[in-house]
């Protein structure tokens, strides 16, 4: 079929439109990513509300390919902080897990070793990050040398997911009743606030006897003094 000069002439324009959108788009999701600086973790679903999945996607390409953005994993991307002797650094386990929570809909706690690090019980920096979750156990690997595990828990262990009072209940049930001393309730009464104290009693009855009766002086404002 032959197309004539108005048909032309439309088809053209069409595209030169489409190429302007595509390009507006881009340039909104790189202010945005500016906006929240390096070391931020994001998906295609920070950006939807800027144009349809496949413009999100074919503009997210294009700032990979430039080398601004650096893909994590399969739909996980991050704006790497740029260290002078090192180049990109890898991003924190807590950005990533922001971004999943993003990505895929589902809570996530903070567990085992890397809950009691976050909290500074361990000194331990663990290469394999876990969290709990309500969504799908996986795991995400990082650069090949990190590695992000959700793992998959009962609706009681997420009764307080995302909470200070999660991320306590989770980080004493690593270290074990038996590695309780006086160095651990110090550090303990350090990373609870004024403001924190109510809501973590309100949570103690989600978590094991032990460690509600451990944590319940502390939540007491005469502790504070």
């Amino acid at each position: 079929m032959t197309l004539d000069l108005k048909e032309k002439n439309y088809i053209v324009s069409f595209k030169n439109k489409m190429s302007r959108h595509a390009q507006s788009i881009c340039s909104q999701i790189t202010n945005r990513i500016n906006g929240h600086g390096r070391g931020w973790v994001f998906t295609p679903k920070h950006f939807l509300d800027l144009g349809s999945r496949r413009a999100v996607d074919l503009a997210l390409h294009r700032l990979k390919a430039s080398g601004t953005i650096r893909q994590l994993a399969r739909g996980l991307y991050d704006y790497p902080v740029q260290d002078p002797v090192l180049g990109a650094v890898a991003p924190s386990a807590e950005a990533i897990a922001r971004a999943l929570v993003v990505r895929d809909a589902i809570r996530l706690q903070p567990s085992g070793a890397y809950a009691a690090n976050v909290l500074g019980l361990s000194e331990q920096v663990p290469s394999r990050v876990v969290f709990l979750t309500d969504g799908p156990a996986r795991k995400v690997k990082i650069g090949g040398k990190r590695e992000i595990i959700l793992q998959h828990t009962t609706p009681r262990h997420m009764a307080t997911a995302g909470s200070k009072s999660g991320t306590l209940i989770q980080a004493l049930r690593y270290l074990g009743q038996d590695q309780m001393d006086d160095q651990v309730l110090a550090t303990l009464h350090r990373q609870i606030s004024d403001d924190e104290r109510p809501s973590i009693r309100k949570d103690l009855p989600h978590a094991p006897a032990w460690i509600a009766d451990l944590l319940r002086p502390l939540t007491e404002p005469d502790t504070a003094a």
